[in-house]
């Protein structure tokens, strides 16, 4: 069966799941600085979209069979990235109960978790007149534009990381080396390595 992608590739493709759900770990739960998720997102793809191809050994064929390489692997890491990224925001939105540390001003009294504590949240924060101007003014208008805006950002983020599997693809095809280049590497080692040589 003709494959559209190399074995390689299929493989940083999982090296890409695995790398993305680590990226979204450390800086979404263990360091919890959410734009670094989207600075990291296109280098991510650029380094596994150039592993596709270094890992399938490609120094021939044509361009879009490099490419595919690249966008196959990108792809999963851009899923990965962009599902991580909206499953972490869900967990904490259903899950917050009003908690708020004494130094904050304590729990937020009388919301119930999830949507509604999130809502109160962001008006003890002094946000209500930015919601007003945006023409929110109750739970469910809250709750739609929050998952707006989240959907919006996870769509970058996989864009950015698609795009980089991309250009990965791109700077391994440029650099690559090349059938003949590698031969005369190898006879020239081979030569060196010759009767009466050290």
């Amino acid at each position: 069966m003709k494959r559209w992608v190399d074995r390689g590739a299929i493989y940083a493709g999982w090296v890409g799941v695995g790398m993305g759900v680590t990226i979204a770990v450390s800086f979404l739960l263990v360091i919890p600085i959410e734009p670094i998720l989207w600075l990291l997102a296109f280098p991510a793809g650029l380094v596994i979209g150039y592993y596709a191809n270094a890992r399938s050994n490609r120094q021939a064929g044509p361009w879009s069979r490099i490419l595919a390489n690249g966008a196959y692997a990108g792809l999963l890491t851009a899923l990965t990235l962009a599902l991580c990224f909206l499953v972490t925001k869900w967990i904490f939105f259903t899950a917050d109960n009003g908690y708020r540390s004494a130094a904050d001003g304590g729990p937020i009294p009388g919301c119930e978790t999830g949507s509604d504590c999130v809502y109160q949240r962001y008006l003890a924060e002094s946000k209500g007149p930015e919601f007003e101007a945006a023409g929110i003014t109750n739970v469910d208008e809250f709750t739609a534009f929050y998952w707006r805006e989240q959907l919006g950002t996870a769509g970058t983020v996989f864009v950015l990381a698609l795009l980089g599997g991309l250009g990965g693809a791109a700077v391994y095809g440029i650099t690559r080396p090349r059938p003949g280049r590698a031969s005369a590497s190898a006879s020239a080692a081979t030569r060196g390595a010759g009767p009466g040589k050290a």
